[in-house]
């Protein structure tokens, strides 16, 4: 095998996409080598002008549009219109997100590039898809988390519904994307033809929903707002400490016996009220009283620290900050120092999957706008 390849490098990318979601999948791919050519119009991308900032520069857009190429094309100008048409014709993948509707009007719709391009994976990323009744709706994060019922599941009982605290549904969606871009190329090199890729925001997020969909479809349930414990197990949740609190994951019965032993409890083992995860979840709050007695003299590190001795899967609370400055963040390498032409080193998150014979690391920052516009059109052989 060669070693030191980017499994995409060879693969072009025209970006049509801002924002978040779009950018998050091209984003992936540019960490594995693709070639990424961000198309972008004389505004600019909306997150360059969208905090937080450092001397000027969006973060935002930094860790979202690494690696890629800038090129500024007015898809209302002719001359920029037939530049966006020959790379198409020369990309092994589009992506926009645009409305549904924009990019044939433009005629820059899949008929219309496959049909010069035969091989061309053409992806279009959405709040709703290109069908439904919701297709023509806009669509933000916020907006597709509260539609999706992630957010009427997420808080404390009785109290309002609350947003995950990231943009999970962009991220989901960008997810899906890089994944379904990956089938039909993966498809097209079975076939010689390439596939249209179409995802939905409100599908991906309900996608990344199983146990939730498990309840609804299969038993059909109503699914309600639990807080920190675990819907269906127990116990499995985030529980206080004498000092702070800890996370705590008990599965089955032989983690359940551990765990017992551990909290100075092992008769609850045998307790009939305790025989099933299911039963265990019923008498939750008997349970929740032993963890507190027992934890109640202790610090949540010096809790987790006797959990984990004994095998049971528990944590202390992270906060974002000392997540991504953790030993183990580092160690698997996600994020590297990349080198801008105004921040300097900065550093930026990787994608999270490790190749055999692919290096970490070696990345370039987010363009400038049209930074690479004259190279790009030099490729077509046009004059800058």
């Amino acid at each position: 095998m060669t070693e030191d390849r980017r499994p995409l490098e060879g693969v072009r990318v025209l970006d049509f996409t801002r924002v978040l979601a779009g950018p998050y999948a091209t984003a992936l791919m540019a960490d594995l080598g693709a070639d990424i050519i961000k198309v972008e119009g004389p505004g600019g991308d909306e997150y360059r002008h969208i905090g937080p900032f450092r001397d000027g520069e969006s973060a935002l857009f930094q860790t979202a549009n690494r690696g890629k190429r800038s090129i500024v094309l007015d898809l209302r100008a002719p001359a920029d219109l037939a530049v966006a048409r020959d790379l198409a014709a020369r990309a092994d993948v589009l992506v926009e997100n645009f409305r549904p509707g924009v990019m044939a009007r433009l005629g820059l719709d899949a008929a219309s590039l496959q049909a010069a391009n035969p091989g061309l994976v053409y992806a279009s990323i959405s709040g709703f898809g290109q069908s439904g009744p919701f297709a023509d709706r806009p669509a933000y994060d916020i907006i597709v988390q509260a539609m999706s019922g992630l957010m009427d599941m997420t808080g404390e009982p009785g109290t309002p519904p609350t947003m995950v605290g990231e943009a999970i549904a962009d991220v989901a969606g960008g997810l899906f994307a890089a994944w379904g871009i990956m089938v039909a190329l993966f498809d097209r090199s079975r076939t010689g033809r390439g596939r249209v890729v179409d995802l939905a925001l409100f599908d991906a997020l309900l996608s990344m929903m199983p146990s939730a969909g498990a309840r609804v479809l299969v038993c059909d349930g109503d699914p309600v707002r639990t807080g920190n414990r675990h819907a269906l197990s127990a116990p499995f949740g985030v529980y206080p400490a004498g000092q702070g609190h800890f996370a705590v994951a008990v599965l089955n019965d032989k983690l359940f016996a551990a765990f017992c032993t551990v909290i100075g409890q092992p008769a609850l083992a045998g307790d009939p009220r305790m025989a099933s995860d299911e039963s265990r979840r019923a008498h939750e709050p008997v349970l929740a009283q032993a963890i507190a007695g027992w934890a109640g003299g202790l610090s949540a590190a010096q809790a987790v620290a006797a959990l984990t001795a004994a095998g049971v899967p528990a944590s202390e609370l992270s906060s974002a900050r000392q997540a991504w400055r953790s030993e183990q963040a580092q160690a698997r390498g996600l994020w590297s120092d990349v080198v801008h032409p105004a921040l300097g080193r900065i550093s930026l998150p990787e994608q999270p999957v490790h190749f055999s014979g692919s290096p970490r690391g070696g990345r370039a920052g987010a363009p400038a706008q049209d930074e690479h516009g004259a190279a790009i059109r030099a490729e077509l052989g046009m004059k800058p």
